[in-house]
């Protein structure tokens, strides 16, 4: 991880943001589209939590991970503390996530905020492995980052490669925007092997009976 940022006035931000009503769920409702209902989801530093609540809220199973205390403490004051552990993505191991009480499977794994920018290339890449352990078959791992920076769409791409995880889609924002080589912000979709079983009925897809 970088070191020399202000993670405190960084986490006084974001929570300055929740107590305002700042709508910070853009990345919720793009990760509730895309999944099946009652997903369990890992969100890959988390940050103060948001996006954990607001998947919660919507009726998946998330947890948060982070390895920055200073954001953990807001989260744990803004939301319930048991949705969130200080651990780094490189230490993610069916074994570490038994070990902090947490499911060793999930359907998404999420990076938002720029997460990728804070790994050096071999953490990044180290991350993408170990996604692929944490997804069941069919699952997505979906990034959100500027484009620009370390861990952007380019370094994702050589990350993923050889990880078994392999780029389904790729946007320039959470709403779905056409991707271009000069667009800013990038949203990108990594699925493991396999087909994700979603629920049977109409979920979206409307029969007319004649």
């Amino acid at each position: 991880m970088n070191t020399g940022r202000d993670y405190e006035g960084y986490a006084a931000k974001m929570r300055q943001h929740v107590v305002a009503g700042t709508d910070m769920k853009v990345d919720v409702r793009f990760v509730d589209m895309i999944s099946r209902r009652c997903s369990r989801v890992l969100d890959i530093g988390c940050g103060i939590g948001n996006a954990v609540n607001g998947l919660r809220a919507r009726g998946h199973t998330a947890y948060g991970i982070d390895p920055t205390p200073e954001v953990l403490d807001v989260a744990g004051e803004l939301y319930d503390p048991s949705w969130f552990r200080r651990m780094a993505s490189v230490d993610l191991t069916p074994e570490t996530l038994s070990l902090n009480g947490l499911p060793q499977v999930y359907d998404v794994v999420l990076m938002s905020g720029n997460v990728p920018s804070f790994l050096s290339p071999n953490e990044l890449r180290e991350t993408f492995i170990r996604g692929v352990e944490m997804l069941e078959a069919g699952g997505i791992f979906v990034v959100g980052t500027t484009t620009g920076v370390q861990g952007g769409p380019v370094d994702q791409d050589k990350a993923a490669a050889g990880s078994g995880l392999t780029l389904t889609h790729r946007f320039s924002d959470w709403h779905l925007s056409p991707f271009y080589t000069e667009s800013p912000w990038s949203v990108s979709v990594f699925s493991a092997a396999g087909s994700r079983d979603f629920a049977e009925g109409p979920d979206g897809k409307f029969v007319l009976h004649g």
